[in-house]
């Protein structure tokens, strides 16, 4: 059977390949944007699911498709990727010194001889940035250019020198829940 990852982001690809399965990708052309506010887990939940839809109808036979999308959230503000160098700024002076929430929801499609089975979940983790200058910042967004990363930051970059705490899943902040995943995919006999 297929496995297909609906994502470009090159992280989840890099994630994927520690579980030791063949896999392809085949990006989603779907991109919705969550707003912040009341559901934003359910929102999460539904774009993965979209992006994992997507694929999945323009694919055919067996095959298990991947979908996820990651989320920065602070006192129900959800930041997404950084428009520009600005943005990227004012979401690190907003997130540095405080808990935020990173959720990345999955959504997995499985087609086997004809039966379709989904799967959908989403893990939250905790993280708490430690008190940043504005100089450290600037150097930051300068030096990583963080404009495909939601909350402006990727915690397995240089990054993680400003996180004091984690609770929960580290490989979830980086894109990809890969307990979840093996675990799914095992568990429905794809692999």
């Amino acid at each position: 059977m297929k496995v297909i990852l609906a994502s470009q982001s090159p992280r989840r690809a890099a994630l994927m390949d520690l579980i030791k399965i063949d896999f392809e990708v085949l990006p989603s052309e779907k991109e919705k944007k969550i707003q912040s506010g009341s559901n934003v887990e359910e929102q999460a939940i539904e774009v993965a699911y979209e992006k994992a839809l997507d694929v999945y109808n323009n694919t055919q036979g067996d095959r298990a498709i991947i979908g996820a999308d990651t989320i920065v959230v602070k006192d129900n503000k959800v930041y997404g990727k950084p428009k520009d160098r600005d943005d990227a700024i004012r979401m690190l002076k907003e997130l540095e010194g405080e808990y935020h929430t990173v959720y990345t929801s999955l959504a997995i499609l499985i087609e086997d001889h004809d039966k379709t089975e989904e799967y959908k979940d989403i893990v939250k983790t905790t993280i708490k940035v430690k008190d940043m200058t504005d100089e450290e910042i600037f150097e930051y967004v300068d030096n990583e250019r963080p404009y495909d990363k939601a909350g402006a930051y990727a915690i397995q970059s240089c990054f993680c020198k400003y996180i004091e705490k984690i609770e929960g899943n580290y490989m979830s902040v980086i894109g990809l829940p890969v307990d979840k995943v093996y675990e799914v995919l095992k568990e429905y006999e794809v692999i």
